[in-house]
């Protein structure tokens, strides 16, 4: 009986939640020129586009990346317009319900390796603007791999409890109701579409995102190098003005004249398409963020 009540909470507790029906009503119609800025706000084609992609062919989004992590092999699926093996026969609902609640249509979980913990946080009307603008992208026919993950991480049905644990719309930083408007744009591009957070910020060993210490840097999702601290803090980057923020998100240089590298090129050659007063929004937000030190362990120090 006990066995009994326990399968029944579980399957209770790890259902799949739909947005509510005041939601979907909000998404609107959809504006394909709006949704275009979303678009590379969300930086869907570096993980969507086939790899190594350039040019237009990263309007292509095939799929097929391999992202190598500790949970297994993910694999980003196409989501072209193509109708069979894209998104092409989803409707604006199934659309906002992947996004913002990690549904499928077909009512099962989609993994987190696809950012809806930050995409939750996205106002409903962006998200239409957004499918919108991904129908006039060209269908690319063919499936991408799935994902290859082992037990138990293969269970899609325990992600309803990840959810109970890390899936909020709330957003990570308190602002005051007269904060500037270029700092409220910046957190809603940061930890809305931008989804900054999932590479920036550290991780538990159940992979959410340690809000504590929001955006000080965390050791690489595929276990090799670092991604950096992105806020003021020991180790970040406070010596930064707003406005080499905000170059450096349009030019890919740094301060120090370097230039971005690594997965970063992908997510600047998206930056440097958004409007100057995103890039200075983003900006501002970053100088207003909580200082943290660096978030993952220090690289060992050569013998003196």
């Amino acid at each position: 009986m006990l066995g009994g009540i326990g399968v029944a909470s579980f399957f209770l507790l790890t259902e799949p939640k739909r947005l509510d029906a005041s939601t979907l009503a909000s998404l609107g119609t959809g504006d394909a020129t709006r949704g275009e800025r979303i678009f590379w706000a969300g930086g869907c084609t570096s993980c969507h586009a086939r790899p190594k992609a350039v040019g237009d062919a990263r309007l292509e989004l095939a799929g097929g990346l391999q992202l190598k992590t500790p949970f297994g092999i993910f694999v980003p699926p196409n989501i072209s317009p193509d109708p069979k093996d894209g998104i092409g026969s989803w409707s604006v609902e199934d659309f906002a319900n992947a996004m913002m609640r990690g549904v499928a249509p077909d009512g099962s979980h989609l993994y987190p390796s696809f950012p809806y913990t930050s995409y939750a946080r996205m106002n409903p009307a962006d998200v239409a603007d957004l499918y919108a603008f991904m129908k006039t992208l060209p269908a690319v026919a063919g499936r991408a791999p799935g994902h290859s993950l082992s037990f138990p991480f293969n269970i899609r049905r325990g992600l309803g409890l990840w959810k109970l644990l890390y899936l909020s719309d709330e957003p990570v930083i308190a602002l005051a109701p007269d904060a500037p408007e270029s700092v409220k744009l910046g957190r809603y591009l940061v930890e809305g579409p931008g989804h900054c957070g999932e590479c920036h910020t550290p991780r538990s060993l159940a992979g959410g995102t340690d809000e504590a210490r929001w955006l000080a840097g965390a050791v690489a999702a595929e276990g090799e190098g670092v991604v950096p601290n992105i806020t003021s803090g020991e180790g970040g980057i406070g010596g930064w003005s707003a406005g080499d923020i905000a170059s450096y998100l349009e030019t890919g240089f740094t301060p120090d004249f370097d230039s971005v590298g690594g997965a970063m090129v992908d997510v600047q050659h998206n930056m440097a398409k958004l409007q100057a007063a995103d890039r200075e929004g983003i900006a501002a937000y970053l100088k207003a963020v909580p200082p943290h030190p660096n978030g993952y362990p220090p690289r060992a120090q050569p013998a003196s």
